[in-house]
């Protein structure tokens, strides 16, 4: 065995751009894969994430393999391994962000961001020219990555709420962070030990009150509409409308239907925002189960309207914790203007 993993890392040494391919064909079959076989995500997940230890345990590993068999694993062969992982890790979470952005929302920057990091990790020249020698856009780049990945996994692996998934990821990322920085930046006083702190923490804060811009990743609609009818025992909604009249909608108010995708095993609790003219007017929770392919069938029904409801209309779907599923828009018109 020891005379084989010599072999190996000589080949390596002898082609090093083999394992970058390898990485840009795996990191595009997870692609495909996910994109057409949804249920095996979960397995991708496993691997992806257990891909990670090695990066928590490379400087430990790499002596331990130098003391063990005299030989030093090359350099070329430690940055090929993660950057196969970064790819391997971005290409998988995309198709799952591309699903779920609401791409007229501030989720537009996050999955851009996510798309430029895809395109920084299989474009070599930018990798290893431009961000891995800068230590600190080295390590935002694996934040930004683990991030990603951990909202993607683990609700799929461990049937978590999109909330509690959001909040493992934003510790994780927060704890594993703090760590890079400090040797980045070593702390040789307690004021800088203080300054790190802060930024650790500061950066978690950003996070936080911008989760609205980060898309659900396993939670997506395959359909929605705002209607004037619904059939409650067939669970189907009636004509979607864009624009109604204020006298049609008095008297029976109205319906908005979502059909929410989710992971096999999932319970989440989501909740429909009804506001106007940018205001909030009413906030209805929903329970929603994973499992369907066409999606969990779920609506709200709208019948307190504001005397003079004619403007702007919009409902919300958010999560527990505020991130946004999707969102339907909707006019409501004077009866003078409806009848012109």
């Amino acid at each position: 065995m020891p005379t084989l993993i010599l072999r190996i890392i000589e080949l390596i040494k002898r082609y090093p751009g083999v394992i970058a391919l390898g990485g840009f064909i795996s990191g595009i079959g997870s692609f495909i894969l996910v994109d057409r076989q949804a249920k095996l995500a979960s397995w991708v997940a496993v691997l992806m994430l257990v891909s990670w230890v090695w990066l928590m345990v490379e400087q430990s590993a790499t002596r331990w393999f130098s003391r063990r068999f005299q030989r030093e694993i090359p350099e070329p062969l430690l940055r090929y391994a993660t950057q196969m992982i970064h790819q391997e890790s971005l290409f998988f979470v995309l198709p799952f962000f591309y699903t779920t952005t609401t791409w007229n929302s501030g989720q537009l920057v996050f999955t851009g961001l996510l798309t430029v990091a895809g395109l920084v990790s299989i474009t070599d020249p930018l990798y290893y020219r431009f961000v891995a020698p800068r230590r600190w856009l080295f390590l935002a780049l694996h934040t930004l990555t683990l991030f990603a990945a951990m909202l993607t996994a683990l609700p799929i692996i461990l049937h978590i709420t999109t909330a509690q998934s959001f909040q493992w990821a934003l510790g994780t990322a927060m704890v594993l962070s703090f760590p890079s920085l400090a040797t980045s930046f070593p702390i040789n006083h307690w004021r800088r030990a203080v300054a790190l702190v802060v930024v650790t923490l500061a950066v978690g804060g950003c996070g936080w009150l911008l989760r609205s811009w980060v898309p659900p990743a396993t939670l997506w609609i395959t359909q929605k509409s705002v209607t004037l009818d619904m059939d409650s025992i067939t669970r189907n909604p009636g004509d979607s409308i864009k624009n109604v009249s204020a006298s049609q909608i008095r008297a029976n108010g109205l319906y908005a239907y979502t059909a929410i995708n989710a992971p096999r095993g999932l319970d989440e609790r989501i909740y429909h925002v009804w506001r106007f003219n940018g205001k909030e007017v009413d906030r209805i929770a929903l329970d929603i189960h994973g499992g369907r392919d066409e999606g969990y069938r779920a609506w709200t029904h709208k019948q307190n309207l504001p005397p003079n409801p004619v403007g702007k209309w919009q409902v919300q779907i958010l999560t527990e914790d505020g991130q946004m599923i999707g969102m339907l828009r909707f006019k409501v018109t004077d009866d003078n203007a409806s009848a012109q």
